[in-house]
């Protein structure tokens, strides 16, 4: 299904990865890109928003996973940018394998910015002169990578050793790639003014990469080509066929290619950038008060500095720590060294090992008809809180192991059970049998709030047969 529409810059927002060094705050089904980290938008919002249209870019291609679909649909339309296309991965593959799926959907001329979905670049205005140096040399056949001059000796990042090859003005061919290193190489690296912070966003002609591919990774090329020739249209999405996908080897574009490629080239990032990559990273992009603290929500300290302390809720206070991070969300409180925040990861896979729901979701679910959010629960029985959006509604579905009770807190909803169809207002209910065939509407312009009273010998999310689904749900 390639396309033949012609374009200037095509940007190709990735939105892969987790953010397990981010937990708890960020968690497998909302990772830290969909949250609002730094600001009131999501960190995806605001990468949609760098390369707009009206920035001289063209409309993006999202490349992300089935779960993510409908938040990530939802959080473009937010901020006014309609997507060329939501390209669905079928399997984690790394950022080659997703470049090339991309890169397949257009024409071989046209260029193409790739970046991720949950980096932090303050001024947008430099970042954009920065892509147009790259423009420049990516029009002439070079793969260009963005490098940022590094403040400090950061371990966390790669490096980029420029060369002494002038291709555009501005653009400068790569001597090397270095991987992420020790303290005493990252100092030498910084004192050296020759190495650059690899920022993982590339610029290149889609079939110039395409090209690169069939030299140095041809079974990224051909898992890719497949899985675009066979892909379906999904509402507003591009499935891509999870069989050809699949066969594509989990690799980035750094390994696949940049590292092997001789039009290998870099230009220099005039911008504040970071990955967002720790709660290390939070605390030096936030806002600091007397005592070097960041305080997020609702946060009381004494004898307390250094530290990056978050609340999503309740009151958090602190007394008498220095360098920490304090994050509480609704269900989880992670304490932890400033200087252990790398390894924050680890506390993400122990819980995830535990078989515990606080690493895949939060509290509140998010749905494409809305979300729902856990009150209560004991065996036998769980209460939730549930939004539907207007003019939204849930599938048409029947439960085999738990009844329901609706109660209505605001909005009107329009109720089916089985052969009955009827309304309910505010402070009005209704009883759900086990068993009988539902569905909850909301047809007014308001959102639609409930309290769902669940009773069963089991109450798990997989008991729901859909008989009818408008977002193509099985």
């Amino acid at each position: 299904m390639n396309e033949t529409h012609t374009t200037n810059i095509t940007p190709i927002i990735l939105s892969g990865g987790a953010g397990t060094r981010l937990w708890p705050l960020s968690r497998r089904q909302f990772p830290k890109q969909l949250l609002p980290l730094t600001g009131d938008q999501t960190m995806i919002q605001n990468t949609a928003l760098r390369v707009a249209p009206e920035h001289g870019f063209d409309a993006p291609i999202v490349v992300c996973n089935e779960d993510h679909r409908f938040v990530i649909a939802e959080q473009m339309r937010e901020v006014a940018i309609a997507p060329r296309a939501i390209v669905l991965e079928p399997h984690a593959r790394n950022t080659a394998p997703a470049i090339a799926a991309a890169a397949c959907l257009l024409p071989r001329d046209t260029i193409m910015v790739a970046l991720a979905s949950d980096h932090l670049i303050d001024a947008t205005q430099d970042f954009r002169a920065s892509v147009a140096q790259a423009v420049k040399a990516a029009r002439d056949g070079w793969l260009v990578a963005l490098g940022v001059p590094p403040t400090r000796p950061e371990t966390g990042y790669g490096y980029i050793e420029e060369g002494d090859q002038i291709l555009a003005d501005g653009v400068l061919n790569i001597r090397r790639f270095h991987e992420k290193p020790d303290a005493d190489r990252a100092k030498t690296y910084v004192e050296s003014g020759l190495h650059l912070w690899n920022a993982s966003i590339f610029v290149f002609k889609a079939g110039a990469y395409l090209d690169e591919l069939a030299l140095l990774a041809p079974a990224v090329l051909g898992a890719a080509t497949a899985s675009v020739d066979t892909a379906m249209r999904d509402l507003d999405f591009v499935r891509l066929d999870a069989e050809s996908f699949a066969a594509a080897p989990s690799i980035s574009i750094d390994f696949a290619v940049m590292e092997k490629t001789k039009r290998a080239a870099v230009a220099r990032l005039a911008s504040d950038w970071s990955d967002v990559g720790s709660w290390e990273e939070m605390w030096r992009h936030s806002e600091h008060d007397e005592h070097g603290n960041a305080r997020v929500g609702d946060v009381i300290t004494v004898d307390t500095s250094g530290s990056y302390i978050r609340s999503d809720g309740r009151l958090v206070a602190t007394l008498g720590l220095t360098d920490h991070v304090v994050v509480a969300t609704k269900d989880s409180v992670m304490v932890a060294p400033r200087t252990r925040a790398q390894d924050i990861k680890l506390l993400a896979e122990k819980v995830a090992a535990a078989g515990r729901s606080e690493h895949d979701s939060h509290v509140r679910v998010y749905r494409p008809w809305g979300y729902y959010e856990g009150i209560d629960a004991a065996p036998g029985f769980q209460v939730k809180r549930i939004m539907v959006k207007p003019g939204e509604r849930l599938s048409l579905q029947k439960h085999a192991h738990r009844s329901e009770h609706w109660i209505i807190v605001s909005g009107r909803a329009r109720v089916t059970i089985d052969e009955r169809i009827f309304e309910l207002e505010a402070n009005q209910s209704t009883y759900v049998p086990v068993g009988s065939i539902h569905r909850l509407e909301n047809c007014e312009a308001e959102p639609l709030l409930m309290v769902e009273v669940q009773c069963g010998d089991y109450l798990g999310e997989d008991d729901i047969i859909r008989l009818e689904d408008n977002y193509h749900r099985s």
